[in-house]
């Protein structure tokens, strides 16, 4: 059973206000900060990067997207890399529903 600090809706009565605000923590609680890669994994990301690119196979894209100050929540998405823009440093995940621009600063792994 958990106690009313822990789940305040068990009380009777709570003003909208503070259901708002409570469930606004509770989303920033779920924030992480940016992970630090090292120069390994960068070079692999980069590999299965290209060979996607190349070969038309589908990756696995996790990168970190910011939310607030510091922290931010990390997000996936699938398909292959149809553009990789050298200039501004990103690439374009293409798959069935959506295609999608992903900073490679910000990429925190990826699954073939």
């Amino acid at each position: 059973m958990t106690s009313r600090i822990e789940n305040p809706f068990s009380m009777r009565f709570v003003l909208p206000e503070q259901r708002e605000l409570y469930l606004q923590m509770k989303e920033d609680d779920k924030l992480v900060p940016m992970p630090s890669l090292d120069q390994d994994e960068l070079d692999s990301f980069h590999y299965i990067i290209r060979d996607s690119a190349r070969e038309d196979y589908a990756i696995a894209v996790s990168w970190w997207e910011p939310a607030k100050e510091e922290r931010g929540s990390i997000c996936t998405v699938w398909g292959v890399v149809k553009w990789i823009d050298q200039n501004r440093r990103r690439i374009k995940i293409v798959n069935d529903e959506e295609s999608q621009w992903i900073c490679m600063n910000q990429i925190t792994n990826i699954k073939t």
